[in-house]
């Protein structure tokens, strides 16, 4: 039996489709065999007037510093006007030099950076290559917008990507930040910061006084903390440090000596606590 009739024939290991020639997208070739799978195509239709009741993550916020770049988030879902979850992850590393923070519907946009990290992973055992970060963050809109049709039923996912630029010039300036909106539309943030979530407002006005593109990264993961907890000063949808729970914002810092990584919680922690301490001092910031 040749492989073209594999699939035809009751007992068949795996369906034709699979050892079609396509491209190295694994999101175009599930698009073609399973195209239930993805995200995007298993909403169902909303009635209009009726919110769907599901979590939804808050608040992200990203940051450039000499040498690299991380993103931090709180640990908080909600579920309308109630805490759904209070330890939920919404910071993830999807490569070696890239890491994506979710803010919207929860179930959709975990899905999605599932989907995102499988996809480059298979862009780089075909192509024996990793994707460029420009590239990365093209397939990642990609995503986002086939999301469109849930998004306008009120299952929006909005990403927020940061990565280390290997092909930059300037390594102390090759950390990238880029936003994307519902339609799928992407921004690259040349601020060298941005949030997004319900508490972006007040992240990014945090973020605004205290940034500093060439600080260390100590100094970075500072400003995140700071950002985070004023966000969750004025965002009831945000959660601050717990200290009770050992509950503490999700950071990863991507360089390139260590690639990206996620800071331990004890880490997180100490650092959390010393925002607290100095909030105590001085409760407006």
């Amino acid at each position: 039996m040749d492989q073209s009739s594999v699939g035809r024939y009751p007992g068949a290991a795996l369906p034709a489709s699979h050892f079609m020639v396509g491209s190295s997208s694994f999101t175009d070739f599930l698009a073609a065999a399973s195209p239930e799978l993805l995200p995007g195509r298993r909403v169902s239709g909303v009635p209009a007037g009726v919110e769907p009741v599901g979590r939804h993550g808050t608040t992200i916020v990203a940051a450039i510093f000499r040498g690299g770049v991380l993103i931090a988030g709180d640990r908080r879902a909600v579920a309308g006007n109630l805490i759904a979850q209070r330890d939920m992850d919404k910071v993830f590393v999807v490569d070696d030099y890239s890491a994506v923070g979710i803010a919207g519907t929860a179930g959709v946009a975990v899905e999605m950076v599932r989907l995102f990290t499988v996809e480059l992973q298979h862009y780089e055992k075909l192509e024996g290559v990793s994707l460029t970060l420009n590239g990365k963050a093209n397939r990642l809109a990609g995503m986002v917008r086939n999301n469109l049709g849930g998004a306008m039923q009120g299952l929006a996912a909005v990403p927020l990507f940061v990565g280390y630029d290997v092909d930059a010039a300037d390594p102390d300036r090759a950390g990238r930040i880029v936003s994307y909106d519902v339609v799928g539309g992407r921004y690259e943030e040349t601020l060298g910061y941005h949030s997004v979530g319900s508490g972006s407002l007040f992240a990014r006005s945090s973020l605004k006084k205290l940034h500093d593109p060439m600080m260390e990264v100590d100094a970075a993961v500072r400003v995140a903390m700071e950002a985070l907890y004023d966000a969750a000063d004025d965002d009831t949808a945000t959660g601050g440090p717990d200290p009770v729970r050992q509950i503490y914002p999700a950071v990863v810092t991507v360089t390139a000596a260590d690639g990206a990584v996620r800071m331990s919680d004890e880490q997180a922690g100490q650092v959390a606590e010393l925002v607290v301490d100095a909030r105590r001092r001085k409760p407006g910031g």
